[in-house]
C-alpha cells in the first residue's frame, strides 16, 4: 500500500463517527487489509485539549485516589565530573519541552470529562542545589538524601509540570543532574529516548551547532486518539474474548507468605534486593534456552512460575508482564506513556515436569502477542468485578526481563564522564516484582517487594530460593515442580533437626481437636483460614466443623471408622477434615487430580463406606455403589439446623486419626501391575 494511499485512509478513518469506524474496520478486515499497515495520523492542526490514552485514563483514577503518593514517579540521576555547560543544560531541556508536547501535559477535568491541555511554555526551572559549602566527604551523601526525597515528592497532575529538573554541585566540576517525571507522561522507553535526545541537543550547543533531530511524525496525543478510535472500532471486543476465554471469570489472589497480615489500603512502601546470578549458571540457563528453543524471557519466567507454585502451593497463577507496546514505527521516538501489560495464567501441577511447563510458557507468551494492544485498564475493567484497594487486580506479582542493560553513560555528555547513580524510588505498586537482565553471558536481578508484607530477610531467602530452583532445573529439566530443590545444605540439616525435636507436652486433652476448640475459646475472633481473599475465624471454622460433625455422627462415625475426604483446595476441605476428628473418626484423603485407578484402589483397599467431596468433582471420581457420598459446599443450607456446639469427644490417643497412602504404598505399579 503506497503510503500517500495509507495515510488518505487512516485520516479518513480518524474522522468517522464511531459506527461507520466499525464498518470501515469489518470491510478492512473482510478484505484481508490489516489495520496495523495503516500510519497513525498526524493532528491537522494543533488543539488546546486532548484525550487521555487508556494508560494515562487509569494514571488518573489512581492519582486521584492518592494525590500525595510517588509510586508512579520515574527518576533518573546522572553524576557529571567535568566542566559543565549549564546554559547548554538549559537549552536542551527547552527545546526537549518544545519537541515532546507530552512534557508540557496537565489533566483537567470538567463534568466528570478529563482532557489533557498543553502549558504554556516558556523555558523550564531547574532547580539549582549548591552543596560546596558542606563538608567534601559529606556532600554525595547529601546529594543522594535531596535525591530521595525529591523521587518522593508528589506531582500535582493539574497544574504541572510533570518533569522536574534538579542540579545538585557537588564542587567546580562534580554535579549530580537528577531528572524525575510522573508516569502519566513516560515510561521506561521515553526515559531512553529523552536521555539520547538531551544528549545530542547537549553536545551541539556546546558546539555552537544546532542538533539535527528527526522530526517526530506525530505527537503522543495524536497516539492517545488513534488508539482509542480504533479499539472503539471493535478491536477492544475482538481481544477482550481472547483473554476472557484465557483468563476466565474467576482471578484467584497470590497468597504468599507474608511477615505481616494485608492491610485494607496498602502503604505503596517498597524496597529492592539487587543481586547477580553466578556466571556457570547464567551462561547454563541462557544456553539451556537455546537448547529448548524459548527465549530467556521465556526461561525465567517459567521458573518464577515454579518458584510462586512451591512458596504458595496454589495451582492457578497469575503474575503481570510489561511491554513496551511500541510495535508502531510511529511511536519509537516519542515520549509517552505507552507500557502495557500482559496477565500471563500458568496451570500448574507438583508432578509438572519444568520442561513441559516452559513448552507451556512458550506457548501462552506467543499467544499473547497477537493480543497485546487491549489496554490493561480495559482488561481490568472487563474481568475483575469487585475491586479491592488492598491488592492490584488480576495480580498481585510482577515480572520484568530486558534483554541488555542500558548503555554505558561515560561518554553520554560531550566533555564531562557520566555515572548512572541508583535513584530509586522506595515504593512500589505490586507485592513483589523480579526484574532480571542481561549483559553479555551475565544475568542480573532484583526483587521489590512490598514492606507492609515482607521483612527483607524473607526476601533474601525467597532470592537464594529461587537461585537454587534454577539450579535445580538447569541439571535435570525434566525435574517435576515438586522436586525442584529450594533450600541450601544448612537450611535442609536446619529443618531436618526441628522436624526430629518432636517432644512435646501437650497437657489436658490428647485429641487434636480439643486443642483447636480450647484456641476457640481463646482467641474465636481471630483468622483462622485465609483462602482467595476470604477468611474464616476460629469460631466460624468451629461452627461449620460442628455441624458438620454432628451430622456424621448420625451416620455412624466414630472411632476407628474411616471417611475418605476428595476435595479441591478449599474451606470444605479443612471443614471436612476437621468434622471427621470432631466426629471421632479418621480421614482418609483422596486426591482428585490421581489417576483414576489409583483413586479407585484406595478406596477399595481402606474399606471406606462415606465419601465427603464436592459437586464438581463427583462425576469424574470411581465411586463404588457400596461407599455413600456427601457433597460439602461453602453455603450448607441443610446443615443450619444441626447444633453448631462442640461434640463429647469419643476417641482416645490410641485411635486412629487418619490412614494415608504415600506415592509407594498402593502395591501398584502403573497400569496395575503389582510392586
Amino acid at each position: 500500500m503506497e503510503h500517500t494511499t495509507a495515510q488518505r485512509i487512516a485520516s479518513r478513518f480518524a474522522g468517522l463517527p464511531a459506527d461507520k469506524r466499525r464498518e470501515f474496520l469489518t470491510r478492512m478486515q473482510e478484505q484481508g487489509v490489516s489495520f496495523g499497515q495503516l500510519p497513525i495520523p498526524p493532528a491537522v492542526e494543533l488543539q488546546e485539549s486532548f484525550e487521555l490514552s487508556y494508560a494515562q485514563q487509569r494514571q488518573w483514577f489512581l492519582w486521584q485516589l492518592d494525590p500525595q503518593g510517588s509510586a508512579y514517579n520515574i527518576p533518573a540521576a546522572l553524576r557529571l565530573h567535568g566542566p559543565l555547560n549549564v546554559e547548554a543544560l538549559q537549552h536542551s531541556f527547552d527545546v526537549l519541552l518544545e519537541r515532546h508536547r507530552s512534557l508540557r501535559s496537565r489533566f483537567v477535568e470538567d463534568d466528570g470529562q478529563v482532557m489533557q491541555t498543553l502549558a504554556e511554555f516558556t523555558s523550564l526551572l531547574i532547580e539549582m542545589i549548591d552543596l560546596r559549602r558542606e563538608p567534601e566527604e559529606q556532600r554525595l551523601a547529601s546529594a543522594m538524601n535531596r535525591v530521595e526525597q525529591d523521587i518522593a515528592r508528589p506531582f500535582d497532575l493539574q497544574q504541572g509540570p510533570l518533569l522536574r529538573v534538579s542540579l545538585l554541585q557537588l564542587d567546580d566540576q562534580d554535579h549530580v543532574l537528577l531528572l524525575t517525571l510522573h508516569h502519566i507522561v513516560t515510561d521506561g522507553w521515553s526515559m531512553g529516548v529523552l536521555i539520547e535526545e538531551f544528549s545530542r541537543l547537549y553536545a551541539a550547543h556546546c558546539q555552537g551547532q544546532s542538533a539535527a533531530l528527526d522530526p517526530l511524525p506525530i505527537q503522543y496525543s495524536d497516539y492517545a486518539l488513534w488508539q482509542r478510535r480504533w479499539m472503539e472500532a471493535g478491536e477492544l471486543e475482538r481481544q477482550l474474548n481472547w483473554w476472557r476465554d484465557t483468563l476466565g471469570s474467576e482471578q484467584p489472589l497470590l497468597e504468599l507468605p507474608t511477615d505481616r497480615a494485608r492491610p485494607a489500603q496498602p502503604s505503596q512502601r517498597g524496597a529492592r534486593l539487587d543481586f547477580a546470578l553466578d556466571a556457570t549458571l547464567a551462561s547454563g540457563l541462557m544456553a539451556l534456552a537455546k537448547q529448548r528453543g524459548v527465549t530467556p524471557f521465556m526461561l525465567l519466567l517459567a521458573s518464577f512460575q515454579a518458584l510462586l507454585y512451591r512458596y504458595s502451593g496454589q495451582s492457578d497463577l497469575r503474575i503481570g508482564v510489561p511491554i513496551a507496546n511500541r510495535h508502531r514505527a510511529e511511536t519509537r521516538g516519542l515520549i509517552g506513556f505507552f507500557v502495557n501489560t500482559q496477565v500471563m495464567r500458568a496451570e500448574l501441577d507438583g508432578r509438572l515436569p519444568f520442561s513441559q511447563l516452559l513448552d507451556q510458557t512458550r506457548a501462552a507468551s506467543l499467544d499473547a502477542q497477537g493480543y497485546q494492544d487491549v489496554p490493561f485498564e480495559r482488561l481490568v475493567q472487563a474481568l475483575q468485578g469487585d475491586r479491592s484497594l488492598s491488592h492490584s487486580p488480576l495480580f498481585q506479582v510482577m515480572f520484568n526481563h530486558q534483554q541488555a542493560k542500558p548503555a554505558a553513560v561515560s561518554g553520554l555528555l560531550a566533555g564531562l564522564r557520566v555515572e548512572a547513580l541508583n535513584a530509586t524510588a522506595h515504593t512500589t505498586q505490586f507485592d513483589l516484582q523480579l526484574d532480571t537482565q542481561e549483559e553479555g553471558d551475565q544475568l542480573f536481578a532484583s526483587l521489590t517487594y512490598a514492606t507492609d508484607l515482607f521483612d527483607a530477610e524473607r526476601i533474601q531467602h525467597l532470592a537464594r530460593h529461587w537461585k537454587n530452583l534454577l539450579a535445580g532445573l538447569l541439571a535435570n529439566p525434566q525435574c517435576p515442580l515438586a522436586e525442584l530443590p529450594l533450600l541450601e545444605d544448612d537450611e535442609r540439616l536446619r529443618m531436618l533437626d526441628d522436624l526430629n525435636d518432636t517432644a512435646r507436652s501437650y497437657p489436658g486433652e490428647v485429641c487434636v481437636q480439643r486443642h483447636f476448640e480450647e484456641r476457640v475459646a481463646e482467641h474465636g475472633d481471630a483468622t483462622a483460614l485465609v483462602f482467595q481473599g476470604q477468611q474464616l475465624t476460629y469460631a466460624e471454622l468451629n461452627l461449620r466443623a460442628n455441624r458438620l460433625a454432628h451430622h456424621l455422627r448420625a451416620q455412624g462415625v466414630g472411632p476407628e471408622v474411616l471417611v475418605g475426604i476428595a476435595c479441591d483446595r478449599s474451606f470444605e476441605m479443612v471443614v471436612g477434615l476437621l468434622a471427621i476428628l470432631k466426629a471421632g473418626g479418621a480421614y482418609v484423603p483422596l486426591d482428585p487430580e490421581y489417576p483414576l485407578d489409583r483413586l479407585s484402589y484406595m478406596i477399595d483397599d481402606s474399606g471406606i463406606s462415606l465419601l465427603l467431596t464436592q459437586a464438581h468433582l463427583l462425576e469424574q471420581l470411581p465411586t463404588p455403589d457400596t461407599v455413600r457420598t456427601l457433597c460439602l459446599h461453602a453455603e450448607a443450607d441443610w446443615l443450619k439446623d444441626l447444633p453448631g456446639t462442640d461434640l463429647n469427644n469419643l476417641a482416645v490417643a490410641e485411635n486412629l486419626a487418619y490412614v494415608i497412602y504415600t506415592s509407594g504404598s498402593t502395591g501398584i505399579e502403573p497400569g496395575g501391575v503389582p510392586g
